[in-house]
């Protein structure tokens, strides 16, 4: 293990303002002389189920940057930094946010120059978790895309969520709930859609997919036995994780034959079925280093957690419709970044301008703001607390945001003048949809956030703490 390197203070100048960590952070930003805010970008404790990186930037032109996860504390007017393995690079830009961001992303992340799928950014997505649940089925699939294209709604990305596959690690369309996946995909591209399915780096424990990747030594392990060990007096020593659906053994992505084995899973879905892209879940970095967070799991190469959540993120490059909701570094690629899921609240709506904005900041400029109205199920289940209020107001913080995602169907869920309030929004983001992607081609070529605070425009005119 590398030392740690030392811990530095910087006292803040006047009425200088700070951003970046993570995402979810974005309530809290901008720091300044007034915050009294302590955060671990560590894997351990969690990473806090959306983008992170090891970057801070400030409103006077200021950043520092870390190769390694690092802790932070805004306190009584002092930056002070600490818990890295790597040299801190702490440097001054100019006198802006927007050098400050310029100089970080020159030297640490560079644009790319390409971008997701414009039918990402032209017209509305809809995503079946919300309709659907864990029932993903053929038939409500296309009842679900049918009833958009009913109700007015311009065609756009559907998302298949959760349950469409045969099992965890077996990318098939399950035979019992998808008789004939070839021909639903089909006909969901004449009603105009693009198709994503939801997949996750996780293998079923109790799986002879399992057993035949563990085999192969390309899941992650408990220990560091040799290949002669396994396989012999150990048949299968992958470690087990808990996540949200149960205990599953995880992809090994830094083995590159395990790697290819999952794009051709993937691939295959595309060549075969017709799917155009994936949503990819999970891979945050937690889920992968031991529960205490006391070391990372073994691996094919050494990684720290957080290089293997940029694994996951790299397998995303070869499919230009792509969703992430976790993400370490790996800022200025052509990925789509959705904010974590969020619930069913006035205070989870107001998180999402924040929230995109911190994304834009720290070079994740394909930002998607979740589910119009939440993302979690639970909040529409019976007897939980429903504001149909609350799903008007979402879409329209929606509609002008670089994409919009919709899942619960307001056709269904709102009286008919609250749904046509929905449905305008909708349309006005894909009768804007031409300057969503130009503002996307542009920021794909200069790495420019899409969604700008008013402080990148107008600087040091106390704009900072403008967040609505």
């Amino acid at each position: 293990m590398n030392p740690l390197a030392a811990p530095i203070e910087i006292p803040l100048e006047a009425d200088e303002q700070w951003w970046g960590g993570r995402v979810v952070d974005s309530a809290d930003m901008p720091f300044s002389a007034r915050s009294h805010f302590r955060r671990s970008l560590h894997a351990w404790p969690q990473s806090g189920g959306n983008q992170a990186q090891p970057l801070l930037i400030s409103s006077h032109g200021r950043s520092v940057w870390n190769d390694s996860p690092f802790e932070f504390e805004f306190d009584r007017g002092v930056l002070r930094l600490f818990g890295a393995a790597a040299p801190w690079k702490v440097a001054r830009h100019g006198a802006t946010l927007r050098e400050a961001f310029h100089g970080a992303a020159q030297r640490f992340f560079p644009p790319s120059g390409r971008m997701p799928a414009a039918a990402m950014f032209t017209a509305p997505q809809y995503n079946t978790w919300i309709e659907l649940g864990y029932d993903q089925t053929q038939p409500r699939v296309l009842a679900y895309a049918r009833a958009i294209i009913a109700a007015g709604y311009p065609p756009g990305v559907l998302m298949i969520d959760d349950n469409w596959q045969e099992d965890y690690g077996v990318w098939d369309f399950s035979p019992r709930r998808f008789a004939q996946p070839r021909a639903m995909i089909d006909e969901l591209h004449a009603l105009g859609f693009q198709v994503m399915l939801w997949v996750c780096p996780f293998v079923s424990a109790d799986s002879e997919t399992s057993r035949e990747l563990s085999r192969r030594r390309w899941l992650l392990r408990e220990d560091s036995r040799s290949l002669e060990t396994v396989g012999k007096d150990t048949p299968n020593d992958a470690a087990m994780i808990r996540w949200w659906n149960g205990v599953s053994a995880v992809l090994d992505l830094s083995h590159p034959e395990a790697a290819a084995w999952f794009k051709g899973r993937l691939a295959r879905l595309v060549n075969e079925f017709g799917v155009d892209g994936f949503k990819f879940d999970a891979g945050d970095s937690q889920f992968y280093a031991a529960p205490d967070g006391s070391r990372p799991f073994f691996s094919h190469e050494a990684r720290t957690p957080e290089e293997h959540t940029m694994d996951f993120a790299r397998i995303g490059l070869d499919f230009p419709l792509n969703e992430y909701r976790a993400c370490w570094k790996f800022a200025g690629q052509p990925l789509g970044q959705r904010l974590r899921d969020k619930d069913h609240s006035w205070t989870a709506l107001r998180e999402l301008i924040p929230g995109a904005i911190a994304q834009g900041l720290m070079g994740h400029s394909f930002v998607c703001p979740d589910l119009i109205g939440g993302g979690l199920a639970g909040a529409f289940e019976p007897g939980s607390h429903f504001d149909p209020e609350l799903v008007v107001r979402s879409a329209q913080v929606h509609a002008l945001m670089p994409m919009m995602q919709f899942s619960i169907a307001p056709w269904r869920a709102l009286k008919p003048e609250w749904a046509e309030i929905c449905l305008a929004a909708a349309r006005l983001h894909a009768a804007r949809g031409g300057d969503i992607l130009r503002l996307a081609r542009e920021s794909a070529a200069s790495g420019d956030p899409i969604l700008r605070p008013l402080a990148w425009q107008w600087p040091n005119q106390g704009y900072e703490d403008v967040r609505d």
